[in-house]
């Protein structure tokens, strides 16, 4: 099997099929506690959700619901493509070893077409911490037509997040998207 590096996600041509790691990669006991999508310009949240304190880890979950739990479906409307810069908080908790350049390289397709790849990184998490991290997402241009397309496609712009400590892959989330208006 092909060793997940970073090097390796930012050449992919395409949205991947399957996770590229197991659950169990997550050795570092990284856990997602809240997540805010916001427009950088009015401060208008777009998105938020919590995980409640009591409620189970996704390596704790019936494996046939674990994968389930790595989508994310988001309806944004068609006045995302408004937008100039969305900041996206994450708070995060580390297990009991220490977490050293934790990355993060998100790539956004519509059908097989690489919009934009995003990559962040977070230096060192201290064991055992909660940490609050916002990376700023520039929302690329995208020509009319396409951005139409996009609109009238519900779910075929899809990105993978690939969520790396070192070199090595230890978490994978996908999400799909839709444009169209609210109704």
């Amino acid at each position: 099997m092909q060793q997940v590096t970073p090097a390796y996600v930012r050449s992919l041509n395409g949205i991947t099929q399957d996770f590229l790691c197991p659950v169990n990669a997550n050795t570092y006991n990284i856990q997602f506690l809240k997540f805010r999508i916001r427009d950088m310009d009015s401060g208008q949240t777009l998105f938020e959700v919590e995980r409640d304190q009591d409620e189970e880890s996704i390596e704790n979950l019936p494996p046939e619901y674990q994968d389930e739990a790595r989508r994310i479906k988001y309806h944004f409307g068609p006045q995302f493509f408004e937008l100039k810069t969305v900041g996206a908080q994450l708070t995060f908790s580390v297990g009991n070893k220490p977490v050293k350049n934790f990355t993060i390289i998100e790539r956004h397709y519509f059908r097989d077409h690489l919009l934009r790849s995003y990559e962040f990184q977070f230096p060192f998490c201290i064991p055992n911490s909660t940490n609050t991290w916002e990376h700023i997402y520039t929302i690329p241009e995208i020509d009319e037509a396409m951005r139409q397309e996009m609109i009238n496609n519900p779910f075929q712009t899809k990105s993978d997040s690939f969520y790396f400590v070192g070199d090595q892959l230890v978490m994978h989330n996908k999400a799909e998207y839709d444009y169209s208006p609210f109704d």
